[in-house]
């Protein structure tokens, strides 16, 4: 009984530590962004944290910036550098285009072209990795 237990324990979390892959517009692997917001390069090292309420880390562990509940992007001294807007369209802070995250991961510049994937991560993380935070 004990074994079954601890093997249920164990998949849990494998699925739900599970990364979701950061691909180049040819699909080739970039990063990994895990549920708890660890931030992972091709190699798996560890380059960044988004935390639960919204501060973005480097990999040090310092603040670089700040993601707040309506899609606002700060850097470290709560400047706006752009937003998030719900339907994935990505603004700088002059509110010009910066590109879309598109429902289904796909990332776009302004000019509508292909810059990446990024399924199944919020669109917040998204835009955080493409167009503001090159961690």
């Amino acid at each position: 009984m004990k074994k079954i237990i601890f093997f249920a324990i164990m998949v849990t979390n494998v699925v739900f530590t599970k990364a979701q892959t950061i691909e180049s517009s040819s699909r080739s692997t970039i990063g990994y962004i895990k549920s708890d917001g660890t931030i992972e390069n091709s190699s798996r090292a560890t380059i960044g944290y988004i935390k639960s309420d919204g501060t973005i880390e480097n990999s040090s562990r310092s603040t670089i910036g700040y993601i707040k509940n309506d899609g606002t992007i700060e850097n470290s001294s709560h400047s706006t550098v752009g937003y998030v807007k719900k339907d994935g369209t990505v603004e700088n802070s002059s509110r010009s285009t910066l590109g879309y995250i598109k429902d289904d991961g796909t990332v776009e510049n302004a000019s509508r072209s292909t810059i990446g994937y990024a399924r199944g991560i919020q669109k917040e993380w998204a835009a955080v990795v493409y167009f503001f935070f090159k961690l």
